[in-house]
């Protein structure tokens, strides 16, 4: 089993942001760490947890760096009995809120991998961007939660920017590479209603010339990628690999959803509802066509691939075969370019 808990405060709303999250809510963090504790042993109960079950924790936002650990420790202290003991327990951070005492505080928690919200290293494109953190500010972080004692580090660099050139992303990649990371996340900008950049279409240039290019120096950096958008220098990481395997996960939070293998579980996006009524939730069914469809597509964006017994009819997966799309090891089926994820997905639909 794993856990998500959502920790929806910011010190300030980027422009490309459609998370639920808040740069104005402070007052109820209080409030918000009773509520999560509540809600975690409602979650305990219906999910009929077990002394070490948890192999893995994922604290998002928002920015969990905006919240005090001691807020958290309460939580913590419940979910320890449940955590298998070698359990992978990330934080996400941002570069201008990840204090020496805040990574100390979280490390005491038994958080042993951090993921930093860089999003570049290059100071124009951070500034485009919204970000309230410069390029320097990320490398510090980054060398002081490694000096904390994380040696688990990730960071989230971000692409397809109108600031984007070769030599940005280039760069980006370099920075990354000289700090003391083993995984790296690289998201395209996607342009999400109900935010300022989604009325600046031009604030996308989407390039599959510059996506292989950043791919291809990301390996030559000892990056390799095992999902669209993920990429390991020596770890994978365990939570996200339990996504797209399609296992059962829990959600603790303001909108953090549920899942148990048939049913998701979505509580409110509202913080002030949440906070109040943590264990109101609302439920959706998913049919058998739709886990199918969720599992074919999540399969072929990953390395974790599918059975090949999953697929009733060979002439569709001999196809893509022979045309070396995908490659057939051990029984199961693996995709060989992620960038055709989903068009490898609807094909064998």
């Amino acid at each position: 089993m794993i856990l998500y808990l959502h920790i929806p405060f910011c010190g300030s709303k980027c422009p490309y942001c459609s998370f639920v999250s808040y740069a104005d809510k402070n007052p109820l963090k209080k409030e918000y760490s009773k509520a999560i504790l509540k809600q975690l042993e409602f979650e305990m109960e219906k999910f009929d947890l077990q002394p070490k079950s948890v192999e893995s924790v994922f604290v998002g936002g928002g920015t969990p760096s905006e919240f005090d650990p001691e807020l958290l420790k309460p939580f913590m202290q419940e979910l320890s009995l449940f955590l298998s003991n070698k359990a992978e327990i990330t934080t996400e951070a941002n570069p201008n809120s990840a204090s020496l005492k805040w990574l100390l505080g979280m490390k005491s928690l038994g958080f042993n991998r951090i993921s930093f919200g860089a999003q570049s290293f290059d100071d124009q494109k951070l500034k485009f961007l919204g970000r309230i953190h410069n390029a320097k500010e990320a490398r510090e972080a980054i060398l002081r939660a490694y000096a904390a004692g994380f040696e688990n580090i990730s960071v989230d660099i971000m692409y397809d920017t109108k600031i984007d050139t070769k030599k940005v992303l280039e760069n980006d990649v370099k920075t990354a590479a000289a700090l003391p990371l083993n995984h790296l996340s690289a998201y395209s900008l996607t342009l999400e209603k109900n935010t300022p950049f989604f009325q600046k279409k031009n604030a996308r240039k989407e390039s599959l010339i510059k996506a292989k290019f950043l791919i291809k120096t990301l390996k030559n950096e000892r990056f390799l990628q095992y999902e669209i958008s993920n990429f390991s220098r020596g770890y994978e990481c365990f939570h996200n690999k339990q996504y797209w395997a399609h296992e059962s996960y829990i959600g603790i939070g303001c909108s953090a959803v549920g899942f148990d293998g048939r049913r998701r579980f979505y509580p409110s996006k509202n913080l002030e509802e949440y906070a109040k009524s943590p264990l109101t939730q609302k439920t959706e069914y998913l049919s058998d066509e739709n886990l199918r469809l969720e599992k074919l597509f999540l399969a072929m964006r990953s390395n974790i691939g599918i059975e090949l017994e999953f697929f009733p009819e060979r002439a569709k997966i001999d196809t893509l075969e022979k045309a070396k799309k995908i490659r057939i090891k051990n029984g199961r089926v693996y995709n060989n370019d992620y960038l055709l994820a989903d068009e490898i997905a609807l094909f064998l639909n």
